[in-house]
């Protein structure tokens, strides 16, 4: 039995009704998203007037790491103890620069040049991978958020590195990193690092030693000077090549 075009009016209207309450909440629901993460990113900012000089504070990865250490006493002791960027070989902060960030002093916390390499990759290799990260978002990300490798963290880690960049100079930022980033089991900071594996301060980190330090740094509690692991040495090599230096893998 055909059903009369009247009957179907009211059904039609009540699918348009039922349509657009439906986008509008969806709307609303999604500005109610951005207004949370809004106010959640300006709860992690952080008094930058005060961070743009002064003591390195504790960042957000060493607390972590306190909090795991109450729980598990047979984790590594905390090793952090920062220091001002004159006490730092000037070796370490070029050989961190060309390993992690090359255009560090050129962008304003995000490379675009490197993201579009991280995405061609991506493509060819059908996967997605995080990648491309500047120092600066690396500072935010030990700074202010967690390990985990989401995209809403990323999200977050864009922000604060742009307000970041905006904020602090690029001195500060470089200061701020070398004292904060782990370079193994519990050792942050290269005065930590430096003198946990040569038992000497970051004043005296010499080239190699500040080439293995950075070969460190992508993962820092399984390859470091102390394990020498094959991916460690592989690093090692790399860096010496970029630096137009000779490895030294022993």
């Amino acid at each position: 039995m055909a059903v009369s075009r009247r009957s179907s009016k009211p059904a039609n209207k009540a699918k348009r009704s039922w349509l657009r309450t439906f986008v509008r909440r969806g709307v609303l629901f999604v500005l109610l998203l951005l207004l949370v993460d809004a106010a959640y990113l300006w709860w992690l900012m952080p008094d930058w007037a005060a961070l743009s000089k002064g003591a390195v504070p504790k960042s957000a990865f060493i607390k972590d790491y306190e909090a795991q250490r109450a729980e598990d006493a047979t984790l590594p002791r905390l090793r952090w103890q920062p220091v001002p960027t004159a006490s730092i070989s000037k070796h370490m902060r070029r050989v961190v620069i060309v390993a992690e960030d090359s255009r560090f002093y050129e962008h304003d916390g995000i490379d675009v040049q490197a993201l579009q390499e991280v995405w061609a990759y991506n493509l060819s290799q059908q996967k997605f991978a995080f990648g491309g990260s500047t120092i600066s978002q690396q500072l935010a990300k030990n700074l202010f958020l967690s390990p985990s490798r989401d995209p809403l963290r990323k999200w977050h880690e864009f922000w604060l590195t742009l307000v970041m960049e905006s904020q602090l100079s690029k001195h500060r930022i470089l200061e701020l990193y070398l004292n904060v980033v782990e370079f193994g089991p519990g050792v942050y900071g290269v005065e930590a690092a430096s003198r946990r594996y040569w038992n000497i301060s970051a004043s005296q980190i010499s080239m190699q030693q500040a080439i293995e330090l950075a070969a460190t740094l992508p993962g820092p509690k399984k390859h470091n000077p102390a394990t020498r692991t094959k991916f460690f040495q592989g690093k090692v090599k790399k860096i010496s090549r970029h630096l137009g230096v000779k490895a030294d893998t022993r």
